[in-house]
């Protein structure tokens, strides 16, 4: 092999590079975007729950693992988020999927580990400490009864917090 085909072999013209690189850009955005919607967290990663008797059930036996679990329910006059996650210290923590800070972006959480981190701002908050620290960019607190191995929330706990996913919320109008 001469030092011309050995050169030749490595240099390629610059027009074959272009259609490489937006095929290669592409396929990045497209599995970027496919991610963004399938990684659990807020809406996207949500189960919707319909409330019967003014309440919704979640068996407890689901949030055995730890994982924080999305949920969405349809409220009066809009879709009301939340999660579940049982903290390491056994305890099972219910909270709004979003914050008294960041609500307007309605990113919500997501989990790391034992922490949950706002999606907006990137704080972290213990998960054992979901439902008990009030305001500020910790989880907004959601009301929750646990009964015969079901979680329990009342519709009218969930309405109370709806202005948080409203289209035009106004803070404090619970």
């Amino acid at each position: 092999m001469t030092e011309q085909d050995k050169k030749q072999q490595f240099e390629q013209p610059a027009q074959n590079k272009l259609p490489r690189l937006v095929i290669i850009l592409t396929i990045l955005v497209a599995l970027a975007t496919a991610a963004w919607t399938v990684i659990p967290g807020g809406a996207a990663g949500s189960k919707l729950l319909k409330a019967e008797g003014g309440v919704v059930q979640i068996d407890q036996a689901d949030l055995a693992d730890g994982q924080a679990r999305y949920y969405r329910v349809q409220g009066a006059d809009n879709e009301i988020n939340f999660f579940l996650v049982k903290s390491k210290d056994g305890e099972i923590r219910s909270a709004f999927d979003t914050c008294d800070v960041c609500f307007r972006a309605k990113k919500g959480y997501r989990q790391e580990g034992d922490s949950m981190i706002c999606n907006n701002c990137n704080q972290a908050f213990k998960t054992e400490l979901v439902g008990v620290i009030k305001g500020g960019c910790n989880p907004a607190p959601l009301a929750k009864e646990l009964r015969d191995g079901k979680v329990i929330i009342a519709l009218a706990d969930l309405e109370q917090g709806s202005w948080y996913f409203a289209a035009q919320p106004q803070k404090g109008s619970m």
